[in-house]
């Protein structure tokens, strides 16, 4: 059973599993693709962030054991989007990081998320 099942079962997250779940630069990243596309795949977030795929699973087994991502699988896809299930003080806390993690980027000489161009239907029409 994975931590997010238990907190499921037992109605609660803790603030450390929270917090550590935002404590990483990728993950921070891949919410902010999620937050503005709404939802994307393993390959839209590799083609997005320029990362091996193996290290964009990892992340995202990451924020899903948090319950702050959810998966929706269509056939081979597997969907990932934002989870609906965030309390109201943890969508307060994740916006203010997304808005933090902008002006961050902006900020700094690496891509920002605005630069990348995204082409979220990987899967073939």
């Amino acid at each position: 059973m994975t931590a997010h099942e238990k907190n499921l079962i037992y109605g609660r997250m803790s603030y450390v599993q929270f917090f550590q779940a935002l404590a990483d630069e990728t993950r921070l990243c891949i919410l902010s693709l999620l937050q503005r596309e709404g939802e994307m795949t393993v390959g839209d977030m590799v083609k997005a962030l320029g990362v091996p795929q193996s290290r964009v699973s990892r992340h995202l087994a990451v924020l899903r054991d948090a319950g702050l991502v959810q998966m929706r699988r269509d056939a081979q896809w597997v969907h990932y989007r934002v989870s609906e299930d965030l309390s109201d003080w943890q969508r307060e806390v994740l916006a203010a990081f997304m808005r933090a993690q902008q002006r961050a980027c902006q900020a700094s000489d690496a891509p920002t998320l605005d630069r990348l161009s995204l082409n979220t239907s990987s899967n073939p029409s």
